[in-house]
């Protein structure tokens, strides 16, 4: 996973809340088994709608998601979050999310960032009324910065540290891929070992 540090991108203002993970993909494209590709069908059912903001071309490129409250409730699915990635979202600032998909925004690198309304919601009228609007998520400082705005933000130490290392469920245990080989080595060979190709 890549590492997050500091983030400085364009925003989309997605004026809704509630939005649940059927909403972020639905359920048909689940069917897939790579974990790439879902990119395309982020808000598929919303995307009908010519005037949807990410039919907007001049929200083209944006990495910043600025939403409402209860982002990503409903199902646990990973999908949600990946699409959101493919799409090439690196952070989400929202007043607040469903703990599962804050969970699974952490296990892949985009940044859940939880804000107090007040300061989202005039981020979402400052994205609205300028497409152009950088800004910038430092999770070294914990803080988020906009014209006008420079906003604290809570997470907790350990999560900091794996998006900061880029260390994802994988990577935190293949920083030690030798003691984990000692160990299977000493291992009854009745017993399975690792294999590595």
């Amino acid at each position: 996973m890549r590492p997050f540090t500091v983030h400085t991108g364009r925003a989309v203002p997605l004026d809704r809340s509630d939005v649940d993970t059927d909403q972020i993909i639905p359920a048909e494209y689940l069917k897939r088994i790579e974990r790439t590709g879902f990119g395309p069908f982020l808000f598929d059912s919303w995307r009908k709608d010519p005037a949807f903001v990410l039919n907007d071309p001049r929200y083209d490129g944006a990495t910043v998601l600025v939403t409402g409250p209860n982002f990503g409730s409903g199902s646990s699915r990973e999908h949600a979050v990946w699409a959101l990635e493919d799409h090439g979202f690196r952070a989400i600032l929202a007043p607040s999310f469903a703990d599962i998909f804050r969970n699974n925004c952490t296990k892949v690198g985009v940044l859940p960032v939880q804000l107090p309304e007040p300061v989202t919601r005039a981020l979402l009228a400052d994205a609205t009324a300028d497409p152009t609007l950088q800004i910038t998520v430092d999770l070294r400082a914990r803080r988020v910065s906009a014209p006008g705005i420079d906003e604290g933000f809570e997470i907790d130490d350990f999560t900091r540290w794996r998006l900061l290392e880029g260390l994802d469920d994988i990577g935190l245990p293949l920083r030690h891929v030798d003691v984990i080989e000692v160990f299977e080595r000493a291992r009854p060979a009745r017993l399975p070992t690792l294999s590595r190709p």
